[in-house]
């Protein structure tokens, strides 16, 4: 399940492609408009910021403006920048000891090709597809 740091995450750089490129953008601003709290927000952006998607300027006229153009950030990595796992069961997780029934397990195919079709979809999409709606329904 994608966590809420996940989600507004996504949200908050969907709000940095929507704004004019020459400002920064206040995170009192970006909370105001997604309306998620301002303190929530605070915790999401210094893990986007940590992972390099966004740079944040303090004082007077800072914020926090992409360092990439839309076109350029997927949303696996934002998810990946804030979400603990992104696996499906637990023995997948980077940290998972050794399942003693990994060479026998009939259903550990499944769970790597699940895995595979989230990644891979995750990564397929862009901030521009969702700030210009060019996802659309299955």
């Amino acid at each position: 399940m994608i966590s809420t740091r996940g989600r507004y995450a996504i949200r908050f750089m969907i709000d940095l492609a929507e704004q004019p490129t020459d400002t920064p953008v206040t995170l009192e601003g970006a909370a105001q408009r997604q309306e998620i709290s301002k303190k929530y927000l605070e915790i999401v952006v210094k893990l986007l910021v940590k992972a390099k998607l966004v740079k944040g300027t303090s004082g007077k006229g800072g914020g926090y403006r992409l360092l990439r153009s839309p076109e350029e950030y997927t949303v696996g990595e934002i998810l990946q920048a804030t979400e603990e796992a992104m696996c499906t069961v637990a023995c997948l997780s980077p940290d998972a000891e050794v399942c003693p029934r990994k060479d026998i397990c009939k259903t550990l195919p499944m769970w790597k090709n699940f895995d595979k079709l989230v990644h891979n979809y995750f990564y397929g999409i862009t901030i521009a597809d969702l700030k210009d709606g060019n996802i659309k329904d299955l």
